[in-house]
């Protein structure tokens, strides 16, 4: 059985700290009420300066020049307006709406809880200073109780400030242009989306209450063992039932102590998708506090899946059974919404991941929205859960904090999601530096001693002889761009580079390797014969020359997957380089295939059948498919 293992601190600063930031759940005893919808929003500008102004003790309806405008929340704020001085925009905006606190709240905790705010924000209740957090992309909360009015209208308002400088998480920094407007530069290759683009609720806990729940898997033979801890702020007088309830609501396994061992006799396993019949499965924590009397305290439920997983210097398994990943990179982007959490996008997405026959995703390059998460472990999706810094260079005391921090609440969110099988640390730092050396030292320690249960990795670019990273990863992931930043066109390379550059991570450091990137731009539409860079024929035929790379390596035993860069098509800055946007996506930004994603589809089914013995879909019988394993078993 697995020990506990984690031990973590929030680092938010509020009225209350706690340690714990479980997703808010009604129950018994808990009430939960959304916050969800149209925003009052101001811009401040160089001439206007918010907060010296106290614009939080300011209704915002109520002042004629403050040209206020009604703002989506959820979303990013960008691409709602029509003009570029809302989505350019640098610096403070302020958001503000009113919401109801009843009467039989008045005598419990009451809380506010951002899934996110791109970037650093700062929340005001009726006036007085409740909270603020600094990182985007990780929820944050505080409780409130005692600054709200009970029975009657309250007022909240949010300052974010979208800033990036050498020292946050991202990094970037400010240009000023000749025509004295203030720029945001930086140096990584999406959109710099800002505002409160996750859901904001406001929930109740009793007194005491559940802070938070930590479980750890294991399995053994067909028994599973689920290790978990609670904790609880507030009376230590309770008692505690809790119980493991399956899909069907039967009750399987209980106990009555705050720590402890559920022993799960014939256990229904976490699976990834297409390794098992039954992939994603899921049970129910439910956790209980009960008085001294047996009543009711305080009650939550977490999902819980059985699964173990073990790595060595050629391969990662779960539940004992060796894993290849077949996947991708992906954004959290669409159309107006910026990065605003988009319920019917997600659930196109997942269709799609699974119409394609992947198994696994990088959360590149920011930790994505709880309720893509919890998709995720329902559908039974392997997930490399990647922190938010990313393009680490000019390295300092302040971003290793900074860093680390985001660390510990990403961890702290995400510790026990099965379906979160490996953390990268960071995607494409600046690991040639020799100051990177002590600073992923650092970084990497940090992670094992907040989780030892799940391998850490650092998505690289640079050349593994040439960087100081590797030497403390237990996966190597690499970015390989052969064919398109690195000689492009000249397809007759491509497979004697990729195999080079990848197996050279192995022999270095003796660890398995995932190629977390390759691909190239293709403009949907655009077709040449012979092929030609940016069409969808030449985007087919260098996946294809991977293909022939990828099956040379898993030969060799070192291969542990295969992500392209990208699932879908995305926003960027504004580039002589980008055409609307980075157009690596098998699918066009509104989710339509380009000819890439049924080559793709026949790869990672063929694969799929292969490695785990999945039924194939019927249309995909007669094809003809491009890679050698796909030829020998379809």
């Amino acid at each position: 059985m697995l020990p506990i293992i984690f031990c973590l601190s929030i680092l938010v600063f509020g009225k209350s700290e706690s340690a714990g930031i479980l997703y808010p759940r009604a129950s018994e005893s808990r009430d939960l009420r959304t916050l969800d919808g149209l925003w009052s929003f101001a811009l401040t500008n160089n001439s206007v300066n918010g907060r010296a102004e106290k614009w939080y003790r300011v209704n915002f309806k109520a002042v004629d020049d403050l040209n206020v405008q009604s703002m989506p929340v959820p979303a990013s704020y960008n691409d709602i307006g029509s003009d570029a001085d809302l989505r350019d925009h640098v610096g403070l905006v302020w958001y503000q709406r009113n919401f109801f606190v009843p009467k039989s709240w008045n005598g419990q905790r009451v809380w506010i809880r951002f899934s996110s705010v791109c970037r650093a924000a700062q929340v005001w209740i009726n006036g007085e200073w409740a909270v603020s957090h600094d990182i985007g992309h990780l929820p944050f909360q505080a409780d409130i109780s005692s600054l709200v009015n009970y029975g009657d209208e309250n007022m909240i308002t949010v300052s974010v400030d979208n800033t990036l400088l050498n020292t946050t998480i991202p990094q970037g920094a400010l240009q000023e242009l000749s025509s004295g407007r203030i720029k945001q530069t930086y140096n990584f290759d999406f959109f710099n989306y800002a505002g409160i683009d996750r859901p904001v609720v406001l929930y109740t806990t009793p007194t005491t209450y559940i802070d938070d729940i930590t479980v750890a898997t294991d399995v053994g033979g067909t028994s599973g063992f689920v290790n978990y801890t609670i904790a609880v702020e507030g009376s230590d007088t309770v008692t505690a039932k809790v119980s493991l309830v399956d899909k069907t609501g039967t009750e399987v396994a209980t106990d009555t102590v705050l720590s402890g061992t559920l022993f799960v006799q014939n256990a229904n396993l976490w699976w990834p998708y297409l390794m098992d019949p039954n992939p994603g499965y899921l049970y129910s924590l439910q956790v209980q506090l009960l008085d001294s009397s047996g009543f009711l305290v305080d009650k939550y439920t977490l999902p819980v899946g059985i699964r173990t997983i073990t790595w060595d210097s050629k391969s990662v398994k779960i539940n004992n059974k060796p894993i290849y990943l077949r996947g991708f990179g992906r954004h959290e982007d669409s159309d107006i919404r910026g990065k605003g959490l988009d319920l019917p996008l997600i659930v196109r997405d997942y269709n799609l991941i699974k119409w394609i026959g992947a198994n696994s995703y990088r959360t590149s390059h920011y930790p994505y929205a709880e309720e893509i998460m919890d998709l995720a472990d329902e559908v039974g999706i392997m997930i490399i859960n990647e922190s938010p810094a990313l393009n680490t260079e000019n390295y300092s005391d302040e971003l290793l904090e900074n860093h680390k921090r985001s660390l510990t609440e990403l961890i702290q969110r995400d510790k026990n999601r099965p379906g979160v099988i490996i953390w990268s640390a960071s995607n494409e730092p600046r690991t040639q530096l020799v100051e990177a050396e002590d600073y992923y030292r650092e970084v990497v320690a940090h992670i094992k001693s907040l989780d030892t249960s799940r391998p850490v990795t650092v998505v690289n670019y640079q050349l593994p002889d040439e960087e100081y990273s590797g030497q403390f990863l237990d996966i190597a992931s690499c970015n390989i761009y052969f064919g398109w930043y690195t000689n492009p066109g000249d397809l007759d390379t491509v497979v004697a580079d990729v195999i080079a550059g990848a197996k050279r991570w192995n022999e270095l450091h003796n660890i398995p390797v995932i190629v977390t990137e390759y691909g190239s731009d293709t403009l949907e539409g655009l077709h040449f014969l012979p092929v030609y860079i940016w069409s969808e024929e030449y985007q087919d035929a260098l996946l294809s020359k991977h293909f022939e790379a990828f099956d040379q390596m898993r030969e060799e035993g070192f291969l542990l997957g295969e992500m392209i860069w990208n699932f879908a098509d995305f926003k960027t800055e504004q580039s002589f380089l980008r055409v609307g946007g980075n157009k690596k996506g098998l699918f066009t930004r509104n989710r339509q295939p380009k000819s890439s994603a049924y080559l793709m589809r026949k790869r990672y089914w063929a694969l799929a059948q292969s490695l785990d013995d999945a039924d194939v879909p019927d249309d995909l019988d007669g094809y003809i498919f491009e890679s050698s394993i796909a030829k020998d078993e379809l």
